[in-house]
């Protein structure tokens, strides 16, 4: 399935999908030491984003929550690539300085966790591949 959205922070990524179908903050819903999600509210709470590809449908928040992408990407624990319905202004800058390769414009009701995807953010595309592709 290819799905067609809109660069936020050019780039590339394949990896398996961490889906969130609600917003997700990341001062104080994210550990930046671990890659855990602690929000108590996450339908994603205790499952591990680094290395994965993060969708969701758009961040809440703290504008510090920036900072926590950029201290995750620092640690080694961001994800490969973030999927959101709508780019607002925290996760958008945190992807920025972190270069974590971002697209906007996704149904996310569509994605499902622990699938594997291919996204090519330079050109707003996410392919979720079939097993074994």
């Amino acid at each position: 399935m290819k799905l067609k959205g809109r660069k936020v922070v050019g780039g590339k990524a394949e990896g398996e999908l961490v889906v969130s179908q609600k917003p997700l903050s990341f001062l104080g819903g994210v550990d930046p030491d671990t890659g855990i999600v602690t929000d108590a509210e996450s339908d994603i709470r205790g499952q591990s984003i680094a290395g994965k590809i993060l969708a969701f449908p758009r961040g809440k928040g703290s504008t510090v929550g920036s900072y926590v992408i950029y201290a995750l990407k620092k640690n080694g624990k961001a994800p490969k690539a973030i999927i959101v319905e709508e780019a607002e202004t925290i996760v958008a800058t945190g992807a920025i300085i972190a270069g974590i390769p971002m697209v906007q414009g996704i149904d996310v009701s569509k994605l499902k966790s622990g699938r594997k995807a291919r996204i090519d953010a330079d050109s707003g595309e996410v392919e979720v591949l079939e097993s074994g592709e």
